[in-house]
């Protein structure tokens, strides 16, 4: 039977903490919230990388193998035991993740968002085109044990401080709770990974629930953020009732303002602040609270 995918992301996970940031929280009540809806990775969990699907190496930082290594190590996991050149297989990756946005560029969508599962089985393809790998074993490959390997040796996670207060008190408050993310088929099972129980289980309504692969765009695209606002409408909860945080400026605050939602930065974790300095499209784009630590939402 597959390992299921929780227990991958579980089995390459370890304590992290948070890089505390030079950031001043910004706090005091925000009336009339009725919803709340978070960022993922680097809000919720703290990113070992910063964000979902980045493989560069954290050596330095004794978080992550290089790609090079990860993706030896998840070839091995899937059968896959020779690979002529890893490195060639990451830059396979990574032209695959650049073609498919050009594709989606040409399309009309800004900002794509990719199928990791079809990215892995094109790399695979290539790979073995290339003759890097066997053709038989690429072929016999679980793609999605693939995807997940990788992304767990590249990106290891860990809840955020406080986040189990934080989810109980806001469901004590009787707020509907979502999730509007960056994220792959296996950005849900970080739930059950880590913190032992689903994201419905924990307070995020599933309707609520809004993850870019599943729809090809991602932020700072505003698509994700018009479908929330349409479920939450279903409701007759406003926009200006709920309140969406985030760790970046452009990819959180902007497009979350621009469908009239309530904006907290979160900036508790130095590996996944974006404050995007010199980024003309956040001229002027100012959070209504900062947060440092998700225990500060009792403040709000």
């Amino acid at each position: 039977m597959p390992e299921p995918i929780a227990q991958i992301l579980r089995r390459h996970s370890r304590p992290l903490e948070p890089i505390p940031t030079e950031a001043e929280p910004v706090l005091g009540r925000v009336d009339g919230i009725r919803a709340v809806l978070f960022d993922l990775y680097g809000t919720l969990v703290i990113s070992g990388s910063g964000e979902v699907g980045v493989a560069a190496s954290q050596r330095a930082a004794g978080l992550a193998p290089a790609p090079q290594r990860a993706l030896d190590e998840s070839l091995s996991a899937v059968e896959i035991h020779e690979c002529n050149s890893p490195a060639q297989g990451v830059e396979c990756y990574f032209q695959a993740i650049a073609a498919s946005h050009e594709r989606s560029r040409r399309n009309g969508i800004d900002y794509p968002e990719v199928d990791i599962v079809e990215i892995w089985r094109k790399v695979l393809a290539e790979m073995a085109r290339r003759g890097l790998i066997d053709a038989s074993a690429a072929a016999a490959a679980d793609v999605r044990r693939l995807a997940a390997e990788y992304e767990a040796r590249t990106n290891p996670c860990w809840p955020m401080p406080h986040l189990r207060e934080c989810l109980a008190g806001l469901r004590d408050r009787g707020l509907a709770l979502g999730i509007v993310s960056n994220a792959q088929f296996y950005s849900p099972e970080l739930f059950p990974a880590l913190l032992g129980k689903p994201a419905e289980k924990l307070g995020f309504s599933a309707d609520l629930q809004y993850y870019s692969y599943k729809y090809g765009r991602a932020k700072p695209g505003t698509t994700l953020f018009e479908m929330a606002a349409e479920s939450l409408s279903r409701r007759a909860i406003a926009p200006g009732e709920t309140l969406y945080l985030g760790n970046d400026l452009l990819n959180d605050v902007l497009p979350a303002s621009q469908v009239g939602f309530r904006t907290a930065l979160f900036a508790g974790d130095a590996r996944s602040l974006r404050l995007r300095h010199g980024d003309a499209r956040t001229d002027g784009i100012s959070p209504d609270r900062v947060l440092t630590t998700l225990g500060q939402f009792s403040d709000l």
